[in-house]
């Protein structure tokens, strides 16, 4: 799956919780036997793999652990929000079993000044409030009535626009499941939600070469 730079030297990835005992084979094949520390490995060669529980899985303090819940069906909310688009859903395990996506009109940036830049301005915040409350509304339907049987809520886009959409406060019982995890994804769509369930119930793990 995705791969992207660590900040302090090496790279993050994200496995897939079905890959995860051939990825630890390979792992082995390029740098040797490793020792297990809790949830970081330690190969022959120097390299570490520093692993996170996916969202909703629950503590682990070993690999084994850590696969078995990983491979655990769960069920996770999903809420993607990006300029006016927001995209919510639910999922059983790698199945998206119910979704809304919807998307109003917010103007982009002008170069203009004076008064017209300030009626663009409210203009486009007005668009931007009227975008978020529609979202919230769809969360409210989509996400609220299945929240007791989420094991987390996973969230992606803009953040400014997600942190937009869950703003109203009866959709606390969101927030409080919110995972940390925030996914990268484009302008969302139906196929970007579908997508974005392999994001979610990924493992992800910090490796660092010698």
């Amino acid at each position: 799956m995705g791969e992207r730079a660590a900040a302090g030297g090496g790279k993050w990835v994200d496995v897939a919780p079905e890959r995860l005992p051939r990825w630890l084979e390979n792992f082995a094949t390029r740098h040797g036997t490793y020792t297990e520390e809790g949830l970081t490995l330690i190969a022959a060669d120097g390299a570490t793999a520093a692993w996170e529980t996916p969202p909703g899985a629950g503590p682990a303090q070993t690999m084994a652990e850590l696969i078995r819940l990983a491979q655990q069906p769960r069920r996770l909310g999903l809420l993607l929000a990006r300029k006016g688009a927001v995209a919510a859903g639910i999922a059983e395990g790698a199945e998206l079993i119910v979704s809304k996506v919807d998307r109003n009109y917010v103007q982009g940036r002008t170069a203009a000044g004076g008064w017209s830049q300030q009626r663009f301005a409210r203009r486009r915040d007005n668009q931007a409030k009227a975008a978020a409350a529609d979202g919230a509304g769809i969360a409210g339907r989509i996400l609220l009535p299945g929240v007791r049987d989420m094991a987390a809520l996973v969230t992606g886009g803009d953040r400014s626009a997600v942190e937009a959409v869950l703003g109203p406060p009866q959709l606390k019982s969101l927030l409080d499941l919110r995972a940390d995890r925030f996914l990268d994804v484009p302008e969302p769509r139906h196929a970007v939600l579908v997508s974005a369930i392999a994001g979610a119930r990924a493992v992800s793990v910090l490796v660092r070469e010698p």
